[in-house]
């Protein structure tokens, strides 16, 4: 005789296994086998607590079929399917291997720890000349993490190939129908044999340079609208040169948004907090001041650090 309890892990199994037209077969089929036993040893001896059980497992599996079926993947497919896509955004996110003579980290922090969030980094290198794009989609977590998945892939496709990166996914996004929020991003291009950079920014919180020779952070004026509003985007770059000792700090409004202050007293407690940890030495103290900045707040933050030692 089967017994009660086993139900239950027929019913698990079917739910992560079977289409939904077959697991309301397997269902029928254990409803029949409850009354069996229920008719044999008396429904008193099946239990409430063990009829509740496999009624909110059934209805659990329902779920997780009826979630596969629109998926169209068989088991546990669909679960791998969004970590591989999760492992390819974080390898897309780490920037080439520079040259001895230079410095870089990266550090992303999903809101809520989830392993999606709406701030992503693709970057390429092609011999001496650095390309790095730094985005963020509006919303967090999750929710925004799907937008990320998608635009990470067109966004480091476009990367290297066109002249002008920002205008291209402005034009990309334009193109799109349907309100899904906005998008910003800076982007820099690099010379690694000179020091000299450019920096376009579309929306994005601007950014900062580490003077060696004054000791003082300098706030980029580069600027321009937010990305797939307006059909021509122009955006106002600035230029300069790394020299040894300077630094370049790339961020996402994560870091310096924070409901009820103001964004420039953000920034102001950015670029203070980045005089007391950074000088402890760049690698370690750009990770201390994510986690610094983004306490007692949760949103997607990301940090890119770039130093010439």
């Amino acid at each position: 005789m089967v017994l009660p309890s086993l139900l239950i892990l027929v019913t698990l199994v079917g739910g992560l296994q079977l289409r939904l037209r077959s697991l309301a077969v397997l269902l029928m089929c254990v409803l029949a086998s409850l009354a069996y036993v229920g008719a044999v040893l008396g429904v008193h001896r099946i239990g409430l607590g063990l009829m509740v059980t496999i009624g909110f497992t059934a209805v659990l599996a329902a779920l997780m079929a009826r979630t596969r079926g629109k998926l169209g993947v068989q088991g546990l497919r669909g679960d791998a399917m969004l970590l591989e896509l999760r492992d390819r955004l974080k390898s897309q996110s780490e920037l080439p291997p520079l040259p001895k003579d230079w410095g870089a980290k990266v550090v992303l922090k999903q809101a809520g720890g989830s392993s999606f969030g709406g701030d992503f980094l693709v970057s390429m290198r092609d011999g001496d000349q650095v390309e790095l794009a730094l985005v963020d989609v509006s919303g967090k977590g999750v929710d925004a993490g799907t937008r990320a998945l998608l635009l990470s892939g067109t966004f480091g496709g476009l990367l290297g190939s066109v002249d002008d990166f920002l205008q291209a996914s402005n034009a990309y996004l334009h193109r799109q129908r349907g309100d899904e929020g906005f998008v910003t991003a800076v982007h820099l291009r690099l010379d690694l044999a000179t020091g000299e950079y450019t920096i376009t920014s579309a929306g994005h919180p601007p950014v900062v340079k580490l003077d060696a020779g004054t000791g003082n952070w300098e706030i980029a004026s580069a600027k321009g609208v937010v990305l797939g509003v307006v059909p021509d985007l122009h955006c106002e770059p600035d230029s300069g040169v790394l020299r040894k000792g300077d630094a370049l700090l790339l961020y996402t409004d994560g870091l310096i948004e924070q409901p009820g202050r103001d964004i420039d007293a953000g920034l102001d407690r950015l670029l203070g907090e980045a005089d007391r940890l950074l000088p402890k030495g760049f690698r370690d103290g750009a990770r201390a001041l994510v986690n610094s900045m983004a306490s007692g707040h949760n949103d997607d933050c990301a940090l890119v650090l770039i130093w010439r030692p």
